[in-house]
């Protein structure tokens, strides 16, 4: 593992384990500590080598697969854990998994709006 505070060296062999990671679903944080290295390093990699930003996207994108795979494939199982799943997916993949709520308050009797967003 790299030592707090000193600079860590990339290496372009990166891309192809964190692919690897997102594979197996792992998190960000997860393939940071599979590098060695803490997920601000994974982020400045991100900003400083677009090949690492190209390869760190898609292995979110198949953790993200890996999960709704899994979800889809384990429904209808007993002993699936639904709502634990629900709570897993949605924390992790907030942009897709968040409901959202509209909020409008207007006039003056105060008609207040709250509707969803649908995705």
């Amino acid at each position: 593992m790299a030592e707090v505070g000193r600079p860590t060296l990339y290496d372009p062999a990166f891309c192809e384990r964190v692919i690897e990671m997102g594979k197996e679903g792992k998190s960000p944080v997860q393939m940071a500590v599979g590098l060695g290295v803490a997920r601000t390093t994974l982020l400045a990699w991100c900003e400083a080598h677009p090949d690492f930003l190209t390869a760190f996207t898609y292995a979110r994108d198949l953790a993200q697969d890996w999960w709704e795979t899994t979800g889809q494939t384990n429904l209808a199982t007993q002993g699936f854990n639904a709502s634990l799943y629900n709570k897993i997916i949605s924390a992790r993949f907030r942009e897709d998994y968040t409901e959202r709520q509209h909020t409008e308050v207007s006039g003056a009797g105060f008609n207040l709006v709250i509707h969803s967003d649908p995705k």
